[in-house]
């Protein structure tokens, strides 16, 4: 298979309509992953670019987002890795039997559980959340802000879903505490409440 951009390619057309749309959402985990706009825009890339090339055993029906956000993830490891000197493969075929039994996704869903939560993260919650330990970030973005469930966020960080829930509560709690005064401050508690 060539894997070049020929836009009469049906193989090309497929990747245009599954994984196009996912784009912004990518970019956004991208920026979270990085804190660093170019950055995020070099992972983004080659996310996509990975994502292409290995398309052909991409399995249409199954859920393509999560399938993207997990090329994402190993890529941003990858990549981490690589500063550390310390480089590792990335196991394809991994990610190729996740997306086996992966249930499809509703584009219009997802854009819309974006857009919401992107107009309400100001300035203070989007550095609270990025002030996270990176295991607690990741997953409380797939969970809180990408609307991804338990068992989905298991798969990709692959851990137990415990270990997700776990991590989720104690992410939560971390900015509750961070963001008590900016919650307090916009009226979400009186200045005589506190967290617990």
């Amino acid at each position: 298979m060539s894997n070049t951009y020929n836009s009469q390619d049906p193989l090309y057309a497929d990747f245009e309509r599954e994984a196009v749309p996912h784009m912004d959402a990518l970019h956004n985990f991208a920026l979270r992953l990085t804190g660093d706009e170019d950055d995020a825009n070099d992972l983004l890339q080659e996310t996509y670019l990975r994502a292409f090339r290995f398309f052909d055993k991409f399995e249409k029906g199954t859920n393509c987002k999560a399938w993207l956000f997990r090329i994402m993830k190993n890529s941003y490891i990858n990549a981490y890795q690589k500063k550390k000197k310390t480089p590792v493969q990335l196991d394809y075929e991994e990610v190729e039997k996740y997306y086996e039994n992966v249930k499809p996704s509703n584009p219009d869903d997802a854009h819309l559980t974006s857009d919401t939560f992107e107009s309400l993260l100001d300035d203070e919650v989007s550095q609270a959340i990025a002030k996270l330990p990176e295991d607690f970030r990741t997953v409380i973005i797939l969970t809180d802000i990408e609307g991804f469930t338990y068992e989905e966020v298991a798969e990709f960080v692959d851990c137990p879903i415990g270990t997700v829930r776990s991590r989720l509560h104690r992410a939560r709690k971390m900015l509750y505490t961070e963001l008590q005064g900016y919650a307090q401050e916009r009226g979400y508690l009186k200045s005589d409440e506190r967290i617990a």
